[in-house]
């Protein structure tokens, strides 16, 4: 019996190589994310905690030197929180793109899959053909032979 040999199976399995190379990516890119949300709830959090020493700073005996230290710590929490928002960001597109771009790389090895699967169905009907030819040449053979 004949064996069914995919013509395109290279190209499959480059693809396939692709795909996971692909979600490796995107699982790279979420990770990376999940890292900078962190961060940036760490610096959200260190401004609060500044936030709540002024209230303690104003409440107390004032001192000016302290009140100006604490009121720049908090204006340095905020331009770092908004770079953070903006690695954050950047972080977000990146997973995006990695995500589309998996998208696009699984809908190529799908395509190769299914023009594998209706190879294969065309192959199985090649075979059942030439084995009915088969058949009906022994039958023919038989008949013709007997009379």
């Amino acid at each position: 019996m004949t064996k069914f040999v995919f013509k395109l199976q290279s190209i499959l399995n480059i693809k396939l190589k692709l795909e996971n190379q692909a979600k490796i990516a995107y699982g790279q890119a979420n990770a990376k994310l999940k890292r900078e949300e962190a961060v940036l709830q760490s610096l959200i959090m260190q401004r609060s905690m500044y936030e709540k020493r002024a209230v303690e700073l104003v409440s107390g005996t004032i001192s000016i030197r302290d009140i100006r230290e604490n009121k720049r710590s908090i204006d340095i929490m905020k331009s770092r929180i908004r770079a953070q928002m903006m690695v954050v960001h950047a972080a977000e597109k990146q997973v995006e793109a990695a995500r589309q771009k998996l998208n696009e790389i699984m809908i190529e090895r799908k395509t190769f899959e299914k023009l594998r699967e209706r190879a294969f169905e065309e192959f199985k009907q090649e075979v059942a053909y030439e084995e009915n030819q088969a058949v009906n040449e022994l039958v023919s053979y038989t008949y013709h032979g007997d009379a």
